[in-house]
């Protein structure tokens, strides 16, 4: 079972839209022999965007999951989305992956979502493979690229492969470790690799970078470094090396290429069986008790099974839960306890996956991921363990939405079935909200921005058949205060048939942008747990501080408090008269009293923007943002043009994009991604 282990590489293809990640997915595809033909994503006809609205757009909006095999390893591969609006899919997938290939563009090189992706794999502390792709497109600079990848991402970088030639002039790889170029034949469409001796001028070249990367080598790997110094090693010698600085992090490979062109894949391919860890290579996952203990799980078949749930999606009214497994196993009919929502499941049938394509499987073991019908209460992020351990994971954390919209059905009939949809969507995506306007009966939808509802809307058409009358869309607010107050709340009511009361006394200010909301209890409780349960029992507190969270979830004007500090400052027990119901209540009162005198402050969703526009439309794009009370922050020349970076509300940014290419002829690129709550 190790062995098999050792055998499995889980990946994810990550970066900006459109610098070639299901291009290149395609590709591996067809050189594993997963598929007998490729599709090209212009066409709409690539494997990995099977969404009709995907093969429109020609964008991946969705994680698609496939398992192939490269020589003797199986490949559990993961294409994610390029586009901000679909952050989370790229989030959940880097939660529960062991390596990824970061996709750069030659020509744009760190792109504003290729920075927030690699953060992101950061996070979670993924090793990487760098892939510079488009070495063929006029303009591309692999060592500028390079540059960007070292300086803006603080990536070490060793390359493994150059380019021979740019732009029309490339023709294959230089290999400088195995001295060779590597050259792909056309008309097989790559899958034919030929190996030639370096001219004269590429020999210079690679000799230079190959010492350059044993250099690098050396210094972040200490059993290689005297190996070094000797100048006695050998090519095992610096793979291993490699390898080992590659799972540590210190030092992230780099390959180049042209998916497009179908050049470069396979060396990628050897690259990711050779340096990106197996399962048993990966970090041991960690988790806590019931009790808030830390607890390490083994990443072991023979262990009780545990997995955790990192994507939902419905078919026909049925749940599919997609599974990663980290111990154990699991097999059709097992009955597997969700540890997040405390209840058990049975498991029904388990499928690999290959897109929208599944193959049936009587089990799944650690190392595996599947996806699993009759897991009912699963969610996204849910840890889901045998009945008797005791391990919850961490889960998957979720942005909070930019943008509503409000969805109006044209009838009873319309209304039902929209109620319907909507629930199915908000199962499969963690950062998609719904609620019903008790007044007018209609249903508002809020998201990640408006490519995210667009194409909710164009699903609701397509999988319902029903067209929603809707209104214009409205950027989600939150509220905070600029100042302190104190305030107290006093709740003395009688409801049913019981008298409930409470009094609850608080004092609330600012906290820095970005720090979120903070509730304490002030020292009127002592030390001693004793005594101050005889002061104030638990069940009162908790009430009292139940009572403030659910407060801070709708304010002065019905949107979350942000950034606020609370201080609990006195909560009043009279034996026989103080109630739990009254407290909360109470607490409640006190807090929206409090934040009313301490000048309450609306905050907005603020972008960051980077444009990328030729110098003789510098001045229509940054007149462009000034209209949308946007500010520059950062002007640089990248690759012939001007990179533009700034930031703007995103209440003045609906539009902007057509608004863009109308004053630059089309010459501009935009990208926009959620930066922070502010006063704008």
């Amino acid at each position: 079972m190790d062995e098999r282990l050792r055998n499995i590489r889980n990946i994810g293809i990550i970066a900006h839209i459109d610098a070639g990640k299901t291009t290149l997915s395609e590709r591996i595809l067809f050189y594993t022999r997963k598929i007998h033909r490729m599709g090209e994503v212009h066409d709409g006809a690539a494997t990995m965007d099977y969404l009709p609205e995907e093969q429109e757009r020609g964008i991946t909006i969705t994680s698609a999951v496939t398992s192939c095999g490269w020589r003797d390893k199986t490949l559990n591969l993961i294409d994610t989305p390029g586009h901000v609006d679909f952050t989370i899919e790229v989030e959940r997938s880097l939660r529960v992956l062991d390596g990824a290939v970061g996709i750069f563009c030659a020509v744009g090189g760190v792109e504003p979502q290729s920075e927030t992706v690699w953060r992101q794999s950061e996070y979670f502390g993924v090793p990487k493979i760098a892939f510079i792709n488009k070495i063929d497109r006029p303009g591309a600079d692999f060592e500028a690229a390079l540059e960007a990848i070292s300086t803006r991402l603080g990536a070490n970088l060793a390359p493994l492969m150059l380019p021979g030639g740019q732009g029309e002039n490339f023709d294959g790889v230089l290999d400088i470790l195995l001295g060779k170029k590597l050259l792909f034949d056309p008309t097989d469409q790559g899958q034919t690799m030929r190996v030639q001796e370096f001219s004269p001028e590429e020999a210079t070249l690679a000799a230079k970078w190959r010492e350059f990367f044993l250099e690098k080598l050396a210094e972040n790997d200490e059993i290689f470094l005297p190996l070094y110094l000797d100048g006695a090693f050998s090519p095992d010698d610096v793979r291993s090396a490699l390898r080992r600085a590659t799972l540590s992090r210190s030092i992230t490979p780099v390959l180049c290429g042209s998916a497009l062109r179908n050049t470069g894949i396979q060396p990628l391919l050897d690259a990711i069986c050779d340096f990106l860890p197996s399962p048993l290579d990966a970090a041991a996952q960690k988790g806590r008790s019931a009790e808030g203990a830390v607890i390490s799980a083994p990443q072991s078949p023979a262990a009780p099974p545990l997995g955790l749930v990192f994507k939902i999606f419905m078919e026909n009214g049925r749940k599919l839960a997609l599974l990663r497994m980290y111990a154990g196993c699991l097999k059709e009919g097992d009955t597997i306890r969700n540890m997040s929502q405390k209840c058990d499941d049975r498991a029904g049938r388990i499928y690999r996956l290959h897109a929208d394509r599944r193959e049936q499987t009587p089990y799944i073991a650690a190392g595996d991921i599947a996806a699993v019908t009759g897991l009912r209460s699963a969610r996204t992020g849910d840890t889901y363990a045998s009945v008797n351990q005791d391990i919850l994971l961490e889960s998957i954390e979720t942005r909070p939405p930019v943008i509503t919209l409000l969805l109006e059905p044209r009838n009873a009939d319309e209304g039902k079935i929209l109620n319907e949809a909507l629930q199915r969507y908000v199962e499969e995506d963690p950062t998609l909200r719904v609620r019903l306007d008790e007044e007018t009966g209609a249903r508002i939808v809020s998201g990640m921005g408006e490519l995210h509802l667009d194409v909710l809307l164009e699903r609701l058409r397509r999988e319902f058949r029903i067209a929603p009358r809707t209104g214009q869309p409205q950027v989600v607010l939150r509220e905070t205060v600029a100042g302190e107050a104190e305030s107290t709340g006093v709740f003395d009511r009688e409801l049913g048939k019981e008298h409930h009361y409470g009094a609850v006394s608080l004092r609330v200010k600012p906290r820095q942008r970005g720090d979120g909301n903070l509730v304490q209890v002030d020292a009127f409780l002592p030390d001693d747990p004793a005594l101050a349960q005889k002061i104030l029992p638990g069940h009162l507190l908790q009430a009292t501080l139940q009572g403030l969270h659910d407060a801070l979830q709708s304010g002065l004007n019905g949107w979350p408090f942000q950034d606020i500090d609370v201080l609990v400052t006195k909560v009043e027990k009279i034996e026989g008269r103080t109630t739990q119901p009254g407290c909360r209540t109470a607490a409640g009162l006190a807090l929206r009293e409090a934040v009313a005198k301490a000048s309450p402050i609306m905050l907005e969703p603020i972008m960051r923007i980077e444009i990328s526009v030729p110098d003789a439309f510098l001045g229509a794009a940054i007149n462009a943002l000034n209209v949308r009370c946007g500010k520059v922050e950062k002007l640089e020349d990248r690759n012939g043009q001007k990179l533009l970076q700034g930031s703007a509300p995103l209440r003045k940014l609906f539009g902007f994009s057509t608004a863009l290419r109308s004053a630059t002829q089309g010459r501009a690129g935009l990208s926009l991604a959620f930066d922070r709550f502010d006063v704008a």
